[in-house]
């Protein structure tokens, strides 16, 4: 769990069009390419995951699922179903907390999707136990990132209004201070998209970091008069 409490802050937010994954990525080395070390990922054309915690980990994950994504699309010849890949992953993943030959995987994930019964959401942590959401947060701010989560309506909220929602809390909960420079990440899962997990696209995505830069200099703004 300490490995989760210090890594970027992940935020998934629920609308009643689809799902929105949004990834505060930090910035360890000026010298890091652009781009690489993403935090979000393709699991299926109808599945995303994000994740908190150690990548390499959380790479050993997104093999899992995609290999249970595969295998239930050859068995079936259909998708898997989104409750069904979030029990197998989990399982797995507490499988590692029970025998002292291994340790507990070191991230939390995030899974989404968008199909037939609509829109669906479900986080794992660490222990293998797993709870589906309409919003959540996963990482070193998710507690202040859950407060603004909870402000929202989200039922009736666009997925191209959550994007704006999720690059403000993102820009919101990130410490100047403590924290290093940071790449945002966003994806979604809508029927903008068609039912496709992929990357928001470039327009979607500038106005979305503008508007929360903005919040965020108007935020700090008004701690300043406070003082």
């Amino acid at each position: 769990m300490k490995a989760v409490e210090n890594s970027g802050t992940v935020i998934g937010l629920r609308g009643k069009d689809g799902v929105v994954l949004a990834a505060e990525k930090l910035v360890m080395s000026k010298l890091h390419e652009p781009g690489t070390n993403k935090r979000i990922f393709n699991i299926d054309k109808h599945v995303g995951m994000a994740f908190s915690g150690l990548i390499a980990d959380a790479r050993q994950i997104v093999d899992i699922a995609r290999r249970e994504a595969a295998n239930y699309r050859s068995q079936y010849g259909v998708s898997i179903p989104l409750n069904y890949l979030n029990d197998r992953v989990s399982m797995y993943m507490h499988a590692y907390t029970l025998y002292s030959a291994v340790r507990p995987y070191g991230c939390s994930v995030i899974l989404a999707s968008c199909g037939e019964d609509g829109p669906a959401m479900y986080t794992i942590d660490p222990s293998g136990v797993s709870y589906g959401y309409h919003g959540c947060a996963i990482g070193k701010a998710k507690q202040s990132a859950k407060t603004e989560i909870e402000k929202l309506k989200l039922s009736g909220m666009t997925c191209r209004e959550l994007v704006k929602e999720a690059a403000k809390m993102v820009y919101l909960v990130h410490d100047e201070l403590k924290d290093k420079n940071f790449e945002l990440e966003l994806s979604w899962i809508c029927e903008e998209s068609n039912g496709i997990h992929e990357k928001v696209p470039d327009s979607v995505f500038l106005e979305a970091e503008k508007a929360a830069k903005q919040a965020m200099e108007a935020d700090s703004d008004s701690d300043t008069e406070d003082m």
